[in-house]
Order: structure tokens, then C-alpha cells, then sequence
């Protein structure tokens, strides 16, 4: 195997980091579809609600926002290290769209500039 080549191992991880991403965008889409529609004034207003509204919530909401914040680090910081080409682009989609598809995307784009190949 060239040094250029990915193993079968590293395809299966890509492969895997993309339909994670590619289930995370149509479920957040259709999410973020459901609570505009249904949404009681400002959805903003509704969202704050919504993420407050219980302890449970609350606590989930904490933990996701600390996993972002890691994976946003993480981003920027491997990106710069490794020279992901594109780097900022999936920080942006982190914050834009939502981290379930932004970090994937990031780890397949990693995964193959440690591997030689072409990312971008």
C-alpha cells in the first residue's frame, strides 16, 4: 500500500464520519423546520424556552454546548497544526448549521491530509 493510499480501515472511518453528518444535517434541518413552524412569536424567544425548560434539558443543553466548544477547539487548533485546507469552513458550519455536521465533515478532511491525500 502507498503511502498516498487510505487503508480499508481509515475508508470505513470515513465512511462512517460522512453518514453521520449526512444523518445529523437532515435531522437538524428537519428540526430546525419543525420548531419555525411551530414556533410562538420569536423563535428565538422559543428556542430560549424550549432550552430552559426543565433540568434535564438543561443539562443536556450544557453538555452539548461544552461538546461544541471542544470541537470547535479542536477544529482550529488540529486544522492549523495539520494544514487542513478548509479548516475555518468547518468551524463555520459548526456554528451555522449545527457541530454533528461540521466535526465529521473536519475528521474526514483530517483524516485524509494525515494520509497525503488531497483535502479541498
Amino acid at each position: 500500500m502507498s503511502e498516498n493510499q487510505l487503508s480499508t480501515g481509515a475508508k470505513v472511518e470515513c465512511l462512517a464520519y460522512a453518514a453521520i453528518a449526512a444523518v445529523a444535517l437532515v435531522g437538524t434541518q428537519w428540526a430546525l423546520v419543525v420548531g419555525i413552524q411551530s414556533a410562538q412569536g420569536s423563535l428565538v424567544k422559543q428556542m430560549w424556552a424550549d432550552l430552559t425548560a426543565n433540568p434535564t434539558v438543561v443539562i443536556t443543553s450544557i453538555d452539548l454546548l461544552m461538546v461544541f466548544l471542544a470541537a470547535f477547539m479542536f477544529i482550529i487548533i488540529e486544522g492549523r497544526r495539520l494544514a487542513v485546507r478548509w479548516w475555518g469552513l468547518y468551524a463555520f458550519l459548526c456554528l451555522a448549521i449545527a457541530v454533528s455536521v461540521g466535526f465529521p465533515l473536519f475528521l474526514i478532511a483530517r483524516r485524509l491530509r494525515m494520509a497525503g491525500q488531497p483535502v479541498g
